[in-house]
């Protein structure tokens, strides 16, 4: 059984977008089961909310199209963040899990926002301003084990994570489009902190852009890349630091109830009455 995730230089175009990820798809080994993930934002990486939101207004549309990859490929695919329709003028980022069959699994919508100022070019994010947050965890049963859902900023929030161990987490996943400077400062220590606090398996498909590269994205910004998969130890198994492809890893269930047995953590973890 493998993990693949695609690190990927999405652009404004959707349509574009979905036929680049579809001959990558094309080029993934036999090998199945897979469980394929993708970065956040990989459908418009958008330069204003008018284009996210009528990529919203058509999700359904994007949601057919999805689930008919994965019959073709036979995959699962968790598809990143697609964005979804609710009020006039706002939309969830949700997280999609699709079956090989092509079946809709799960959907979990973003539940931390990125409202924060960046020492980088865009400089202002003020994601609340048109998402709307989510309120459930997520975790779904799958050949390859346990998955609890999140997306980029969340890796920031720990209690999420502890959450999803407790409903019986195996690999954490955790598409992305994380800035350069956050990255550089941030990025690698979150993810194995989440992987050795969780005892899963990580998995994070970043996007990648830089301007003035033959990898930019046409809507200015610059996201960090190095897509992970780091072992269920802390350890990076594999990782993509520029460019365009695919990482992947197979999902060693014996290492995992090792690492678990050997440190029960989950047995230890005791709560604590906090004095004021």
């Amino acid at each position: 059984m493998m993990l693949y995730a695609l690190q990927f230089c999405a652009q404004q175009d959707s349509e574009d977008n979905f036929q680049r990820v579809q001959q990558f798809l094309s080029q993934l080994q036999p090998q199945r089961p897979c469980l394929v993930c993708l970065p956040e934002s990989w459908l418009c990486f958008a330069k204003s909310s008018e284009q996210v939101l009528a990529v919203a207004e058509k999700h359904l549309y994007w949601r057919q199209r999805l689930a008919a990859l994965c019959k073709r490929y036979g995959i699962w695919l968790a598809a990143g963040t697609l964005p979804v329709a609710t009020s006039e003028g706002r939309y969830l980022a949700a997280s999609l899990v699709f079956d090989d069959q092509g079946q809709e699994r799960a959907q979990y919508n973003k539940i931390h926002l990125f409202d924060v100022t960046v020492a980088d070019g865009t400089g202002t994010y003020h994601e609340s301003k048109h998402t709307e947050a989510g309120e459930q965890v997520v975790v779904l049963d799958s050949p390859f084990g346990r998955l609890g859902l999140s997306v980029c900023y969340d890796m920031r929030f720990s209690e999420l994570y502890r959450q999803q161990v407790q409903l019986g987490a195996d690999i954490l996943l955790v598409p992305s489009a994380f800035t350069v400077p956050t990255g550089r400062a941030h990025w690698h220590t979150l993810l194995r902190a989440r992987a050795i606090e969780s005892q899963c398996y990580v998995v994070a498909a970043g996007l990648y852009g830089r301007n003035n590269s033959d990898c930019a994205h046409n809507n200015g910004r610059e996201t960090y890349g190095h897509s992970l998969i780091v072992s269920p130890w802390g350890e990076v198994q594999a990782e993509l630091s520029h460019g365009e492809g695919w990482i992947a890893q197979p999902v060693n269930s014996e290492e995992l109830n090792q690492r678990r047995e050997s440190m029960p953590m989950h047995a230890h973890r005791q709560a604590r009455k906090v004095s004021l």
